[in-house]
């Protein structure tokens, strides 16, 4: 391709940043708010309302058992702060005001974390290790950046033996693990360090707190707790996370509705779930729905035309591909007659201003065994051949097409440092984990509507002792609404500070959203249960900060 001599950028947009609201921290001062019913988990003791009760539950042992969300995930890693901030920590300070007991999680012990959502990492130079962690807002515009953690961040014993949780693992209560797959939550494979095989589902994440790695699952730790509440959320990373690698089955695959233990949703669902009511027939628990992913500011940040060119640069670009459309157009005529417009559609062409970016599309034809046939023709060199390889499948984005955040750090980089012939998206086609094509996106949310559909099933078969939190009804109307108010703070469902409910990845929540959502657990619970767990005070927890310089 014809070199390009501008290297294309994405920027993220922040609208409608404040600094006027503020935020309060959990210095224990005096909660900002005149309802009883609301009280600061940062209070020591905590100031529980009169005649909160439990209803007919019991909160004295709470297990929680999830994943990213459960386990306080934000901001693409898992540190310090925000599992003291998880979801499951939240509601058990809650609980201590209606007879909850202690509640201990596997603590993390790094101020930035590990990034999962950054490869290479960490960055071995030699004798040199470089571990990012979480993302911050940074520069102008504001980016999510990852932070620079120390060694104690590597999820590796041999590089890093602090990651091995040195608690007492017999008195932990949160066996929630991110980027857990429901499957895997059934198998000795997920804390085998002995022969740590991802493919089988290992996850250092849950190996570093298994009560027996190798032979202990993440099901049976929970279920063997004998908790008399628990919390099981379990399952929404077997759809997001294959929508955040872009729909790529190769980097974390879709778990299909149907199929046995171990397979489909449906029935590995119901046996955890099971699991989790079997081990005390007195226990109860609330279970919850999963919300619409493609809302989320990981799934909307990025446009599906990000790509803005002057028109030098897009008549570069354009000579580029000038000989690679040209070859197309053989394919219109015979032997292969191809439709106009389906050839038409796989053109690249630029113009100045925003333009969608290359794609490989693996739901096309496959054009190799043409170019294939137009090379023994003579029609093109065996150079010519050579150089299509990696076109043989691709188109630009278009209206549709969904753009995951990450794909922002990749596109308009070069492929080969120094060659401005490289640039990524423009002269070399993104991979299929870069964008959700229309295909993709409907398999996933039929995936997830069928993932709720089980869930509610399952609260309606245990009535008497499943609470249902509706996450994906809230979430809905909240999105709908553009803004809730709550405890005299706003909040909004995108990254913004200080409003914005998320953390800097755009997919998982900040502090003060992990309470949104506990909010709308204990709302289930009281209902449920006729109990009065009093909610979390939102403006006691912190959002996401103002960018950094």
């Amino acid at each position: 391709m014809k070199a390009l001599h501008k290297l294309l950028l994405v920027s993220l947009f922040f609208v409608g940043v404040s600094c006027e609201q503020e935020l309060v921290d959990n210095s224990g001062e005096p909660c900002p708010s005149d309802d009883p019913s609301i009280i600061c988990p940062g209070e020591e003791p905590p100031a529980c309302p009169d005649g909160a009760t439990a209803g007919s539950a019991n909160f004295s042992k709470f297990i929680a058992l999830g994943s990213s969300y459960t386990a306080g995930f934000q901001a693409g890693a898992l540190f310090t702060e925000g599992q003291d901030n998880s979801l499951a920590k939240l509601l058990a300070n809650q609980f201590a005001c209606v007879g909850g007991g202690a509640f201990n999680q596997p603590t993390i012990g790094s101020t930035n974390g590990y990034n999962i959502f950054i490869t290479p990492n960490p960055i071995i130079n030699g004798a040199s290790i470089t571990t990012l962690g979480r993302f911050r807002l940074q520069g102008t515009p504001p980016r999510p950046t990852p932070q620079l953690a120390g060694n104690e961040a590597i999820p590796n014993p041999t590089l890093n033996p602090g990651f091995m949780y040195s608690g007492d693992k017999a008195a932990l209560n949160n066996f929630a693990v991110q980027a857990i797959l429901l499957r895997q939550i059934l198998t000795p494979a997920a804390g085998n360090w002995a022969a740590p095989n991802p493919a089988l589902g290992f996850s250092p994440f849950y190996a570093r707190f298994a009560s027996a790695p190798g032979s202990s699952t993440i099901l049976g730790d929970a279920a063997s707790k004998g908790g008399t509440f628990f919390m099981f959320w379990q399952g929404m990373d077997d759809f997001l996370l294959h929508a955040a690698f872009g729909g790529d089955p190769t980097k974390a695959p879709l778990t299909p509705a149907d199929g046995g233990v171990g397979v489909g949703f449906n029935s590995t669902y119901n046996f955890a779930l099971g699991q989790m009511l079997g081990a005390s027939a007195t226990s109860k628990g609330v279970i919850a729905t999963f919300p619409n992913i493609f809302v989320m500011p990981h799934f909307t940040s990025v446009a599906w035309n990000p790509v803005t060119m002057d028109a030098a640069t897009a008549s570069a670009a354009n000579t580029g591909y000038a000989g690679y459309n040209a070859i197309l157009d053989a394919l219109k005529g015979a032997p292969f007659n191809y439709p106009v417009a389906e050839v038409n559609a796989r053109k690249i062409a630029f113009a100045a201003g925003a333009n969608g970016f290359v794609i490989e599309d693996e739901t096309l034809n496959d054009y190799g065994d043409e170019f294939d046939i137009l090379r023994g023709a003579g029609a093109i060199t065996a150079e010519q051949r050579a150089a299509l390889v990696p076109y043989e499948q691709v188109r630009m984005t278009k209206v549709g097409d969904i753009i995951p955040l990450a794909t922002g750090s990749v596109l308009g980089t070069l492929a080969v440092p120094g060659n401005a012939s490289s640039v990524r998206g423009v002269a070399v086609p993104l991979a299929d984990q870069y964008a959700l094509i229309p295909s993709e996106i409907a398999a996933i949310e039929a995936a997830r509507q069928a993932f709720n559909t089980t869930i509610k099933n399952a609260a309606a078969a245990n009535a008497t002792r499943l609470a249902l939190a509706d996450i994906d009804a809230s979430f809905t109307a909240f999105v709908t609404a553009k803004a809730a108010v709550a405890n005299g703070v706003t909040l909004t469902p995108n990254i913004n500070p200080p409003t914005g409910i998320y953390s800097e990845d755009g997919m998982h929540p900040n502090t003060r959203g992990y309470g949104f959502i506990a909010n709308m657990f204990i709302d289930a619970i009281n209902a449920k249960f006729g109990a009065s767990v009093p909610k979390v005070n939102l403006a006691k927890l912190g959002a996401t900060g103002l960018p950094l310089p």
